[in-house]
């Protein structure tokens, strides 16, 4: 007789770059790197955060970017529920500290606000619901693009002393590891554009072996100094639940809001999914320069809200493929708004954008 075996359902994606986030933060609680290992952790850290922002640099035409400001509307829709409406709901949060939350989780979801969309998930998760994909790819795209100054910028003014101390020697170093190595990456476009559509596999795999080195050097940081003794089981529930409340409101600010804004259905799709959402691959390097030793539970509440984001927009994007054409809520066969050309996502592969 055959056992039965256990699948997971297909409405509830298991992201594999998750599931090797899951492992790295693992092998750091086992063996941390501590002395000098951990020097040289901390070293290639910084520079694999140089090497991802130089590639999102290379692989984002700007040309192709300004292009789809055609539909500012919807840009300016998108920017707005990233950096405005999420920073807001995560200021109200403070009033949960210390009740629910540990002002080092705070400030780990204060970061996850400030941190721009996505691009890979938002771009999958509009194509199953039938929405506008070219607008959901610039979105994501000139959203990455602005988060560049604007995340570093917000979490200067809003975190202060919670975000390790910012100063003028703090701005000079996101500049140095951020902003330069980026446009490096769009001035040198033109001649390595190639080679990289040629080696986008293996810079795929780049890319995401940069970030795990990342967390590991975090998280490897945080178990020496003893930062996770400050978590228990039930701050932890706690945070999973603000976070869920956080997700809904937005769900709820993108899609109704972009219909009382007269957007059509397929628009709509795009701002839902690209103005909810926050990026994995772009917070996780940021935070290990904006808070250092700290970045390990710093980023903690992004990596969970990450995973939470997948699943119920899996489930939402189903729902809207439901009411495809022939729904009460089809479109009625007008554009959506002027397509603009595609970008080339500046996120690594694998669902984490």
């Amino acid at each position: 007789m055959r056992r039965p075996q256990l699948k997971i359902p297909s409405w509830l994606p298991v992201d594999g770059f998750i599931l090797a986030l899951v492992g790295t933060v693992g092998l750091a609680a086992l063996l941390p790197a501590r002395g000098t290992a951990a020097t040289v952790a901390g070293d290639a850290s910084t520079g694999a955060v140089a090497l991802l922002f130089f590639l999102y640099g290379a692989r984002l035409s700007t040309r192709e970017a300004m292009a789809g400001m055609r539909s500012w509307r919807l840009h300016l829709t998108v920017l707005a529920c990233t950096f405005v409406a999420f920073p807001l709901l995560g200021l109200a949060a403070r009033g949960l500290v210390p009740y629910v939350l540990t002002p080092a989780l705070y400030t780990g979801l204060l970061f996850l606000c400030l941190v721009p969309s996505t691009v890979q998930s938002s771009i999958a998760f509009t194509s199953i619901a039938r929405g506008n994909v070219a607008a959901a790819i610039c979105a994501g795209s000139f959203s990455s693009l602005v988060g560049i100054v604007v995340t570093p910028l917000l979490a200067a003014l809003l975190l202060g002393g919670d975000g390790g101390g910012f100063s003028a020697d703090s701005l000079v170093t996101i500049v140095l590891q951020l902003l330069v190595p980026f446009l490096a990456g769009q001035l040198l476009r033109r001649w390595i554009i190639g080679f990289i559509t040629r080696h986008k596999k293996i810079l795929g795999l780049v890319d995401r072996g940069s970030i795990l080195l990342v967390v590991y050097s975090a998280f490897s940081t945080g178990m020496v100094e003893g930062i996770w003794h400050q978590v228990s089981v039930w701050r932890l529930l706690g945070l999973l639940g603000v976070e869920a409340v956080l997700l809904a409101l937005m769900l709820t600010l993108t899609s109704y809001g972009s219909k009382k804004a007269g957007f059509p259905r397929g628009d709509r799709i795009a701002i839902t999914f690209a103005g909810s959402k926050k990026s994995l691959a772009a917070g996780l390097p940021m935070a290990s320069v904006l808070f250092g030793a700290q970045a390990g539970l710093a980023v903690l509440p992004l990596m969970l809200f990450h995973q939470m984001q997948l699943m119920v927009c899996a489930v939402l994007s189903k729902r809207y493929a439901a009411q495809a054409p022939g729904q009460p809520d089809a479109p009625d066969h007008r554009p959506a708004s002027p397509r603009p050309l595609p970008v080339r996502a500046p996120g690594p592969r694998g669902g984490a954008g």
